[in-house]
């Protein structure tokens, strides 16, 4: 018995010449734009890292360039062509994103530690520096151009010599001298005695370096008219990796935390970048903050699951309502209930808030006829209204998603019931709710997920608070974890990014966690119903 491979069909065969077909003119141009564009944004990309000395990433992005150019130019593989695009952003978006944010919460990146320790020692010896006695005098004028401060000095030899902040003292052969002083240079404004008054405090904290080095010293005035030398009070050692401070002869070494610390403690700032492995997963869960840490867990729980369950079970319970065919004006009921989730959350955070207002807000004044009700001022009461108000927010989707649930349950189903004498709510109970969760399970748990970090709704709501000044992290009696990693990153004067890193983590962990377990009680439901 001979057994025949089967034919190719038309649609297959016109499959097969797609992907083997050279391209047109038209769209050969076209093609060679677009990834010359994207080549060019790509070598960009590498040469800001190589710049940057980030070399693992600028390897990364030539090699990743490298298979883009491939996959378009040669013939065939049409899946890869369609793929490429959705990975690179799952790469730049996802990967990436949750990779570097655990590696910063290894790290002590944050306020005063923002920097490379090369330019912490730079800027400690800048930031230290005082007069040199017995320093010649150089008479100065000061320059502008482009918005930035020039000294113009007259050396002790006669020369010009020009610099900035940024820019060592360097040679001014085309300055011009009145009364035996350098006054002016071509392209640079002299500032006037008027102008030298307004920006004295800019004049006076200017510091122009004498050389490459931070050991040559600046050139500082205190009049704008005579400058004089000024170096460093400390020197640091590179073999012994010390900071000396010539005045009290204290030794400052690295301390593994990226500062230079004193053997009596005294910390030099600026610090630098450095791994300090598990610290900041050790401060998160210390026990000065343990409790509060548990506090802020236990509330973040019960606000994403009170905000998901009562979400969903309005949003069913306007969805059996409204789909009602006996009901009338169906449709303009169902344009009003989905106004809320048009408008954006932070709009209507702000606008809540106001209504809240406890001493001028509408629900108080006018609602409730001048009552003085605290609402977002007492704790236990601002916890419920934060929920009420994301209930506000969620309501309306689960009312489209379970319309259209309900839509798609086969009348028969129901008609088969109400003809074994089932009751609306055994109706309800045995038939629509089981079928509309094997639905709509998913999105519980993403709705759950979403509350678990609803920044929108507590940050511009009741922004965390009421306040507990005692607290050791700043969190308030509404404040979830994703909000307290915002105040810890970004609150003036805090901005702990590797502490804050090391909370993000962890609430990656908890909702992936929490997420596996609830797919898998979804995949339970499936198999039941």
């Amino acid at each position: 018995m001979t057994i025949t491979a089967p034919q190719p069909t038309r649609r297959s065969r016109r499959s097969s010449n797609m992907q083997e077909a050279a391209p047109s003119g038209l769209v050969l141009v076209v093609k060679i734009l677009l990834m010359a564009m994207v080549d060019g944004f790509g070598l960009f990309l590498l040469m800001a890292f190589i710049a940057n000395a980030q070399i693992i990433v600028a390897v990364t992005v030539g090699v990743g360039l490298i298979a883009v150019n491939i996959v378009y130019f040669r013939r065939g593989g049409l899946a890869a062509k369609y793929i490429i695009p959705g990975l690179i952003f799952l790469v730049v978006f996802q990967i990436f994103v949750i990779a570097y944010t655990i590696y910063v919460s290894f790290t002590n990146f944050g306020f005063g530690h923002n920097i490379d320790k090369s330019s912490a020692v730079e800027q400690i010896l800048s930031n230290s520096i005082d007069r040199v006695p017995g320093s010649d005098s150089y008479p100065v004028a000061v320059l502008t151009a482009d918005g930035q401060l020039f000294l113009l000095a007259t050396a002790p030899d006669g020369s010009a010599k020009l610099g900035s902040a940024d820019s060592s003292l360097a040679p001014a052969p085309d300055a011009v001298f009145v009364g035996g002083k350098a006054q002016s240079v071509a392209g640079y404004t002299t500032l006037t005695l008027a102008e030298l008054f307004q920006q004295q405090e800019a004049v006076t904290s200017l510091a122009v370096p004498l050389g490459d080095s931070v050991s040559d010293g600046f050139l500082k005035t205190a009049d704008a008219r005579n400058a004089y030398i000024y170096e460093s009070t400390f020197i640091y050692s590179v073999p012994d990796d010390t900071m000396t401070d010539t005045a009290t002869g204290a030794i400052y070494r690295d301390n593994g935390e990226g500062n230079f610390e004193s053997a009596d403690g005294l910390i030099l700032q600026p610090g630098w970048k450095a791994m300090v492995g598990v610290e900041n997963y050790a401060t998160a869960m210390a026990s000065t903050g343990q409790s509060e840490i548990f506090g802020v867990f236990v509330w973040t729980f019960v606000f994403a699951f009170m905000s998901m369950l009562l979400s969903f079970v309005a949003g069913t319970f306007f969805a059996l309502v409204f789909n009602d065919p006996r009901l009338r004006g169906r449709r303009g009921y169902r344009v009003v209930m989905i106004l809320p989730y048009a408008f954006p959350v932070f709009l209507s955070g702000l606008v809540w808030s106001g209504l809240l207002n406890q001493q001028y807000g509408f629900i108080n004044q006018v609602l409730l006829g001048g009552a003085d009700v605290p609402w977002l001022q007492d704790a236990m009461l601002a916890r419920v209204t934060v929920i009420l108000v994301s209930v506000w927010f969620g309501a309306p989707y689960f009312f489209l998603v379970c319309t259209g649930a309900l839509q798609a349950i086969p009348d028969d189903i129901q008609q088969a019931a109400r003809l074994d004498g089932a009751s609306p709510w055994q109706l309800f109970r045995h038939i629509k709710l089981p079928l509309l969760l094997v639905s709509v399970s998913p999105l519980l748990i993403a709705a759950f997920a979403f509350s678990f970090n609803d920044f929108g709704t507590i940050f511009m709501l009741s922004g965390g608070g009421p306040s507990n000044p005692t607290s050791p992290i700043g969190a308030g009696a509404t404040d979830i974890l994703i909000t307290v990693v915002y105040k810890l990153a970004f609150l003036p004067g805090q901005k702990d990014y590797g502490l804050a890193s090391a909370f993000a983590v962890v609430i990656f962990i908890v909702v992936s966690a929490i997420s596996l377990a609830l797919f898998r009680k979804t995949k339970s439901l499936e198999e039941v119903y």
